[in-house]
């Protein structure tokens, strides 16, 4: 990579002269308020249009120079460069100071939240080689031990306490496997700060020197955890607390921020019903200390609860509002809230995001993906895309299925005019994806599904590529080709495969097997006499070989099967399953009055092992047996108190109650148990 980041930031030199670093027009700049601290301990002022160039040249490093014109590249960065502002400036609105390392860390968080993760690594290498020549080339330097600094509080200026700053440090490495090194972490720290730094900056200068000593050890993730928690704590508590001081504070504060959530409309009244002191005497402080750096930050960014941007939610807090949201319905609430509490804050299990993001709120959308057929009429199209749009508001991910709206040029009876075909909608929905972004926390997600003899499907392939007409292009939304059987034996037959519109073959989308082959080929069979004008009949490896290329060049459309999905679904007699969804691992059946609710947790493998008579691990099958006992019963539960933003959701997910409870740790038990992953053992 032949720029980074990091320094372009701070490329003009401190010594030049102010001109030259703020030009008249940033004089009203909204950025004139903030600042950057180099590494020199040098201020300068905070360009984020510095920012986005340093992040293209990014992408140009690992991309090559065709990526510049890129229309793709170009909003990727923008949206890039929109988050990491967004992410600095959310607790000092009215103005301060950043340093490097803070852009350099949210700029790595942002490149890797958004899947470039080529991109992120390259930058992630960069940093250390940068890290590693400044190392080398920096002079010798004295350790600083009571160096004369003062911190600004609430505007009043006063000095460093370097032995409070010293037991925070020592605090968060204790009860780890190693001996972690405190008085590297302090000298980083207080080599980074500067006369009448703001009192809230000097930790996070601790949090980044603890950061940047992860790569040593993973141990160092938790000491980074723990002082980024000190912070939080700073944050919702208003005053520095110690981790040995949070049973008691734990207690004290679950009802004071039950009742700040119902003031500020953000949490069910019904949590205040609950007995608050019986559930605050069940929270378990010591569990703050499971968090590695990436967790506790993705949760404090995405998940905690905030009141005009102050968070208001600690990890003990956020589990047992989660779990209260659950249960709500029981008889015994609060003996069910501690269980489900237990099993969350343990990490042996862990709900869905938008579990997690909802669970308790006056609009607990708590199910994972939502499965929709669009009908071919245009208001069935656009009910289909305001449907996205309402169940994307609270974190739902998407699975449309378009195969059965009609194909270009295909006649349209009420104006007697031509079908402009599935693509022209598709942008729509990709923009509507982008522009309602689950709240503000994350990306909108979906996924469109069109089976592989749509007419439209050739340009179908092509909505993700980096070239051509922009305006049929979709970069933000996923894409996947609904493969029936017959298409395969075609390519292996290396036979012709005809592509129709839905319109003249209405119902194909709604057969499987050999009944979907029997009318498939009575199909041809009418093309080939001319009673099917709009038709187009191609080799079948030459339209699987397009199907691959599309894959490699841009990830897309992804390869899914139509008939093994329905010939293994359990409800064959409740209709016919038309797509996945927008992760494709459910397979669910989907029509006009009904939309597909799949409702999701992830039990943790790795915390189910045990030592064995042998001394080597074994899975714990009875404590297994317990945690998937309660897990199945948060996940019925999410089925009866879900908030249903579309009526044909709840009809279908009331009918049909369908879980899926997968598993996460797999690997990480193998690796403990010794056990090969592609053994006998390991199946």
């Amino acid at each position: 990579m032949q720029t980074t980041l990091s320094e372009h930031h701070t490329e003009t030199p401190p010594s030049a002269p102010a001109a030259e670093r703020k030009t008249s027009g940033q004089q009203n700049s909204p950025w004139q308020n903030f600042s950057v601290i180099r590494r020199n301990g040098a201020v300068v002022s905070f360009e984020p249009n510095k920012i986005s160039v340093a992040v293209t040249k990014a992408f140009l490093a690992v991309n090559g120079g065709q990526s510049a014109a890129s229309a793709r590249v170009r909003e990727l960065v923008e949206q890039l460069t929109s988050q990491v502002v967004n992410a600095l400036i959310r607790n000092r609105p009215g103005g301060g100071t950043f340093h490097i390392e803070d852009i350099q860390d949210q700029v790595e968080l942002a490149l890797m939240r958004s899947g470039e993760h080529d991109v992120a690594r390259a930058y992630v290498l960069y940093r250390e080689k940068r890290a590693q020549e400044r190392a080398r080339t920096a002079p010798e330097q004295a350790t600083p031990n009571t160096p004369a600094l003062n911190v600004t509080d609430n505007g009043v200026v006063r000095p460093l306490d370097i032995d409070r700053l010293k037991e925070t440090i020592e605090a968060a490495g204790v009860n780890l496997p190693i001996q972690i090194d405190n008085d590297a972490i302090l000298n980083e720290t207080i080599k980074n700060l500067y006369d009448g730094i703001p009192a809230e900056e000097v930790y996070k200068s601790a949090i980044l020197s603890a950061r940047s000593m992860v790569e040593n050890d993973p141990a160092y993730s938790q000491v980074t955890a723990r002082l980024l928690l000190h912070t939080i704590r700073i944050e919702v508590l208003g005053e520095e607390v110690s981790q040995a001081e949070m049973e008691t504070r734990y207690a004290e504060y679950l009802p004071k921020f039950i009742k700040t959530g119902i003031e500020n409309g953000l949490l069910d009244d019904k949590l205040g019903q609950f007995d608050l002191p019986k559930l605050a005497a069940a929270l378990k402080a010591e569990r703050d200390n499971q968090f590695t750096y990436l967790g506790l930050q993705t949760l404090y960014d995405r998940y905690f609860l905030h009141v005009r941007g102050r968070r208001i939610e600690l990890p003990q807090i956020f589990f047992m509002r989660v779990a209260m949201g659950l249960a709500l319905n029981e008889i015994d609430r609060e003996a069910r809230a501690i269980e489900f509490y237990n099993v969350l804050s343990s990490f042996d299990f862990m709900s869905s995001t938008p579990t997690l993001f909802n669970s308790g709120t006056l609009h607990s959308q708590l199910s994972s993906c939502y499965l929709t057929t669009v009908s071919d009429d245009l208001v069935g199209i656009y009910d289909a895309i305001k449907e996205n749009a309402l169940l994307a508001k609270y974190a739902g991910g998407l699975g449309n299925d378009w195969t059965p709206v009609r194909a270009l040029r295909s006649h349209i009876k009420g104006t007697n005019g031509e079908s402009q075909g599935v693509v022209p909608f598709l942008k729509v929905v990709n923009d509507t994806a982008v522009a309602v972004n689950q709240g503000g926390k994350r990306k909108g997600a979906v996924c469109a599904y069109l089976e592989t003899w749509h007419l439209d499907i050739e340009e179908f392939l092509e909505l993700r590529k980096n070239t051509g007409d922009e305006r049929r292009r979709t970069h933000d939304m996923n894409t996947a080709n609904w493969i029936p059987d017959l298409f395969m034996k075609r390519v292996m037959e290396n036979g012709d495969w005809t592509l129709f519109s839905p319109s003249d073959v209405p119902d194909l989308h709604d057969k499987y097997g050999q009944e979907f082959e029997a009318a498939y080929i009575g199909y041809e069979e009418k093309a080939a006499r001319g009673e099917l004008p709009l038709h187009k009949t191609i080799p079948a490896t030459t339209l699987w070989r397009k199907m691959l290329s599309m894959l490699f060049e841009t990830g897309h459309p992804w390869l899914t099967f139509k008939d093994p999905c329905n010939i293994r679904s359990p409800q064959q007699h409740v209709g016919v399953v038309h797509s996945s969804n927008l992760c494709t691992e459910i397979t669910l059946n989907t029509n006009e009055s009904e939309i597909a609710v799949c409702n999701l947790g992830s039990v943790n493998l790795a915390a189910h092992l045990k030592p064995g008579a042998d001394g080597a691990y074994e899975l714990d099958h009875d404590k297994l047996q317990r945690t998937i006992n309660v897990a199945m019963r948060m996940l019925d539960n999410v089925i009866d108190i879900n908030y249903y933003a579309v009526p044909k959701a709840r009809n279908s997910n009331v009918r049909h109650r369908p879980v899926g409870m997968g598993i996460m740790g797999f690997q990480d038990c193998l690796h403990v148990m010794r056990v090969p992953f592609a053994s006998n053992d390991a199946i």
